[in-house]
């Protein structure tokens, strides 16, 4: 089995809400599960939710890997979307992204 084909995951696209920082809320339109996935699979999963996503919409992406969770937030000028936030969860981090 080669690099990318240990898993078939998905993008899941059942709406939650989340609270920011600031107290603001959003409303995820998407989630990318990259739990147990190394590089680079995390940051192609994110590229091709962000490149379906439509303008306005907040994709979460679940991540337990440090240095593809370190490797994402700066892709994002490059895939005209923003990051919103990084929220530690108990055992993966949690980004918040929006398509700009």
């Amino acid at each position: 089995m080669g690099l990318f084909g240990k898993k078939n995951k998905s993008v899941a696209t059942e709406t939650s809400e989340v609270t920011l920082e600031d107290g603001s809320t959003v409303i995820i339109n998407a989630t990318v599960d990259c739990i147990g996935d190394s590089c680079p699979r995390p940051q192609l999963m994110t590229k091709a939710a962000l490149g379906k996503a439509n303008s306005g919409d907040i994709i979460e992406v679940k991540i337990d890997n440090s240095t593809s969770m370190e490797a994402i937030p700066p892709m994002m000028p490059e895939l005209q979307a923003s990051h919103l936030a990084t929220i530690r969860k108990d055992r993966h981090w949690q980004l918040l992204l929006r398509k700009n």
